[in-house]
């Protein structure tokens, strides 16, 4: 059997403490070193040395890195890394802005490292799902596809707002599950907490090959929702990310009898459905892909490239809001 491949860990805050929980239980991975200037405040790196920095954590010899610092200190953690040949992951959102992305984008394939973005929903079993009926075709051409996520504010974020941290989740996923680019987008934006960042964004988009996208998004609700809705010739797939859960509503030919019913439902409504599906836990799903990538047995994996055109998107997102126009993503541009 292989040996295992010696991780190291970059942060160990809220999403930090998550990635060493899944890195000392994966098969084929040994954490051997977290490196947090902060230290292990809920001692969660188990037999791991906890260092001060990133030098101290590539003393260690490490063959693959994950990166879960606050979205400021990506680039220059990852540069550091690629510049001593460790194979990374850096979580979601890759960087700032898209010209800090280029940067990281450029060091990783040039040493020719395994690169890799934590955009987890990705790994989330119901998208997942939702993704292989789309490609064999069960809703048909697709017309729509619409995701809400809001909730509280968490107090872990201080650097970016909703754009970067949660509506980078839903353009990843949109794009990856309609297998297209964004051509266009249009976005409102509004800040209400008092915060630098915006706290609310609505997003109308339209994709490459023509599908309309609607993304609302916001840190002011008490409901906790994460749900993506794809609505197609054939009927409408609804996944809650949240559960893990995938629903189909299909369009039918069984006519509404009931007068008042069949003004508001129409003569489409069919059988819905809720599958049921594995569901394996996202974080581990994505570290196992990134394992495999690194010897060689898979290409699973959201590359940089992949998050440097999603936090492309989200910037076009941010200047559409700041200048009251929508942006053609098509159009050539220097990042």
């Amino acid at each position: 059997m292989a040996a295992a491949l010696r991780f190291g860990l970059v942060g160990i805050g809220m999403m930090g403490r998550n990635h060493a929980r899944v890195l000392q239980s994966t098969d084929g991975i040994e954490l051997v070193g977290v490196a947090d200037p902060a230290g292990d405040r809920f001692n969660l790196a188990g037999s791991a040395p906890v260092l001060g920095s990133v030098a101290e954590l590539l003393a260690l010899g490490i063959d693959a890195a994950v990166v879960a610092t606050p979205t400021a200190y990506h680039l220059p953690t990852g540069l550091e890394l690629a510049a001593a040949g460790v194979h990374t992951l850096i979580e979601k959102p890759l960087a700032t802005d898209e010209s800090e992305c280029l940067q990281l984008v450029d060091a990783f394939e040039a040493a020719g490292l395994v690169n890799a973005v934590g955009h987890i929903e990705r790994s989330n079993p119901a998208l997942r799902a939702l993704r292989a009926r789309l490609e064999a075709g069960e809703l048909g051409e697709i017309h729509q596809v619409a995701t809400r996520r809001q909730g509280p504010f968490p107090n872990r974020i201080a650097d970016v707002g909703v754009v970067k941290d949660l509506a980078t989740h839903d353009i990843d996923l949109t794009a990856w599950v309609i297998s297209s680019t964004y051509a266009m987008v249009s976005a409102q934006t509004a800040h209400k907490s008092g915060r630098e960042h915006e706290d609310l964004i609505a997003i109308t988009a339209r994709s490459a090959n023509g599908i309309v996208i609607n993304h609302l998004v916001n840190w002011l609700s008490p409901l906790k929702e994460r749900t993506t809705v794809v609505t197609g010739e054939k009927g409408t797939l609804v996944a809650d990310t949240l559960q893990g859960d995938l629903y189909f509503h299909a369009n039918g030919l069984v006519e509404t009898e009931w007068d008042q019913v069949a003004s508001f439902r129409g003569v489409t409504e069919g059988d819905s459905i809720r599958y049921a599906i594995a569901k394996p836990e996202p974080l581990r799903v994505q570290h196992e892909s990134f394992r495999d990538a690194i010897v060689g047995l898979s290409s699973d994996i959201i590359t940089m490239r992949e998050g440097m055109a999603t936090v492309a998107v989200a910037d076009a997102c941010l200047l559409s809001a700041r200048e009251g126009r929508s942006i053609d993503l098509t159009e050539p541009r220097t990042p």
